[in-house]
Order: C-alpha cells, then sequence, then structure tokens
C-alpha cells in the first residue's frame, strides 16, 4: 500500500510539472481569428461534449482558456518589437473589430485663434522641459508654479526705471500689470469659447446691436467724450448738441477746515432731535401738503358735477292771470306764480 501511495505521488507531480512545462505549440482543427488590436482571439472549434463530461468542466475549460491564450501570444510576437526602458514591447496595429460604446465619442475640440493662425503660418509647437536652472539658488527648479525658478516676485529690491516716476511703488505696479495679463487671457480664454459655439462676442466697450436707439447713440457719444484724460473737460460740443442728463451729480463735502459755529450747531440741531419725544413737525411742509390735498378734492368733485345736468322741471303755467296746475288741473288764482324748479348744482 505504501508503495502505491508513493507512486501515485510521484506520477501527480509528474503531471504537474508537465503541465507547467507544456509546448507552446497548440494544434486546433481551425484556425482562431486574431484581432491584435483589442487582444482578442475568436475560436470557432467546435467542442467535445463527451470530453467535457468525462474531464471535470472547470478542467476543460481551464485547458482550454489556457491553448487559446497561448495561440493568442503566439500571434503577439509575431508583431514587430522595439525596446523601451530595457522592456521589449510589441507595437499593437489598429483594431479591425468595432466594439459598441455606451456614449458617443468625444467630439474634438475646435481650434483656437492662435492654432489656427499657427497652422496657416506652420508654427510648431516645441516642447519646453519643467526644469530649470535657477541661477539664484544655484539648484534646479521648476519653470512655472509654486517655487518656480527665477521667481521675480520673491525680490526684495526692485530697480526704478530711469524714465519712471522715482515716488511710484514698483511692487504695486507689478501686481497691477500681472492681474491685467490674468483678466487679458481670461477674456481671450471665453471669446475663443464663444467663438466655437458660434456666439457673437461684443466688444470692451458699450456692445453693440443693429439697430441702435437715440439713447444709445448719445450714451455712445458721451462715453466717447470722457474717455480723454481730462475726462472730457475740454471737449468741444457739435452743433445743437443738448447737454446729457445722465452725467451723475458731483458730490460736494463740507471743508475740514472753517466756520466751526455752523457745524457747532448742526450737531446741536441733530441731538435736538433724537432728544425729543415727539417727531419735529414742519409747518411749511404740513400747510403745503393741505393744501394739496383740498385742491385735489375740489378737482374731482368738479369732474363729478360736469356731466349732471344743471336744472330740472316742467313749466306749463303763464304768467299772468289763472295759470294751469300740472297734469290739467287749475292753479290758484293770483299773478303768474313761479312753478316749483329744483336748481341744480354748480
Amino acid at each position: 500500500m505504501a508503495s502505491c501511495s508513493i507512486e501515485d505521488v510521484l506520477a501527480k507531480a509528474e503531471r504537474d510539472e508537465a503541465e507547467k512545462l507544456r509546448s507552446i505549440t497548440v494544434n486546433k482543427e481551425l484556425d482562431l481569428e486574431f484581432d491584435p488590436g483589442h487582444l482578442l482571439a475568436f475560436d470557432k472549434n467546435r467542442i467535445d461534449t463527451r470530453e467535457f463530461k468525462d474531464n471535470k468542466g472547470e478542467d476543460f475549460l481551464r485547458s482550454l482558456a489556457r491553448d487559446n491564450t497561448q495561440l493568442l501570444i503566439n500571434e503577439i510576437w509575431k508583431l514587430p518589437t522595439e525596446k523601451v526602458e530595457e522592456v521589449i514591447v510589441a507595437k499593437l496595429p489598429d483594431p479591425t473589430t468595432p466594439l459598441p460604446r455606451e456614449k458617443p465619442a468625444p467630439k474634438p475640440k475646435p481650434p483656437t485663434k492662435w492654432e489656427q493662425f499657427a497652422k496657416l503660418k506652420g508654427i510648431q509647437k516645441k516642447k519646453k522641459t519643467n526644469i530649470v536652472w535657477d541661477e539664484v539658488h544655484k539648484e534646479w527648479k521648476r519653470r512655472w508654479g509654486y517655487k518656480r525658478a527665477n521667481d521675480d516676485t520673491k525680490e526684495w529690491l526692485i530697480e526704478v526705471p530711469v524714465t519712471a516716476d522715482p515716488n511710484e511703488d514698483q511692487f504695486a505696479k507689478r501686481n497691477k500689470a500681472k492681474k491685467e495679463r490674468v483678466a487679458r487671457n481670461e477674456y481671450n480664454r471665453l471669446k475663443n469659447v464663444a467663438r466655437a459655439q458660434k456666439i457673437k462676442v461684443p466688444g470692451m466697450g458699450l456692445a453693440p446691436t443693429p439697430q441702435q436707439s437715440k439713447s444709445e447713440l448719445a450714451q455712445a457719444v458721451n462715453v466717447a467724450k470722457i474717455s480723454t484724460a481730462s475726462v472730457g473737460k475740454f471737449q468741444e460740443k457739435l452743433p445743437k448738441e443738448k447737454t446729457s442728463k445722465n452725467t451723475g451729480k458731483k458730490r460736494k463735502f463740507q471743508p475740514l477746515i472753517g466756520d466751526f459755529g455752523s457745524e457747532k450747531q448742526k450737531q446741536l440741531d441733530l441731538l435736538k432731535v433724537m432728544d425729543s419725544k415727539k417727531p419735529r413737525l414742519d409747518v411749511t411742509k404740513a400747510v403745503n401738503k393741505q393744501m394739496r390735498e383740498e385742491d385735489r378734492e375740489s378737482a374731482q368733485k368738479s369732474k363729478k358735477s360736469f356731466g349732471k345736468k344743471g336744472r330740472k322741471g316742467n313749466m306749463s303755467g303763464k304768467g299772468k292771470g289763472k295759470g294751469k296746475g300740472m297734469a290739467g288741473g287749475k292753479g290758484p288764482k293770483g299773478k303768474g306764480r313761479k312753478p316749483n324748479m329744483k336748481q341744480g348744482k354748480r
């Protein structure tokens, strides 16, 4: 029994070793179809159901997958190879099997204005290295970004140019110029996006319209006038030109040094209003308000009475002698009695 068990163990070990060292040549009735671009292999051979049942299903499928994978690897090594960083790699061709996508393929980005100009002039983009030598710190640093080389924003001393104002702050001037560059780049980026989407982009000033009204033209003229160094102070007026109404009011401030008596009186009046329990009454304003209300009421009454008739009644009697009453009756005797009349409102 012991000898049988030892022989079984040795036979199993030999089979395992042979399984590991199987030949790379695999024989198939029908050759497989390959698509190296997708690393695909199509096996159209018939599956032997008896062999599938005799051997366990998992072992059969594992063996079949191993053989097909070996054939795919053999096909890959037939492709041209190259050495990249001491590793041999194969150049895969373009795939031939179309695979469905869940979403549509992304559309290529439209070229910017600079890219169109570079393509027209034949300008090629040169790739720059991200690391440059810093002469100040004597070390290699990044070209852009944080802790970049030759960073002029970290300088503690700036030389004042000969033509510049000696009292001008050069640090603030440089920061302002940087903000302007950033804003200009952002504006150009938005213009490229709008141009790609075929949207009309207005200019830096007033937005142009196909048909400008009279007020818009006047506003454009006023903007052009005040866009000078003197803010339009010395600009001549056109013939029959009206003064603009929406120029704004200039604020007036009290002088810092002047009459202290008037300032004292203003402060006292303010404290008096704040301390008083009853609100301050402006007699002139109240009288004017009351007069306006009375005039409004009288105007409304006159409008109502204008549509009514002035008099109502029926004059059937005679001025002298016996007068006859209304409805054919005889009236009282006397000299021409006046009939009843209703006086209308005036």
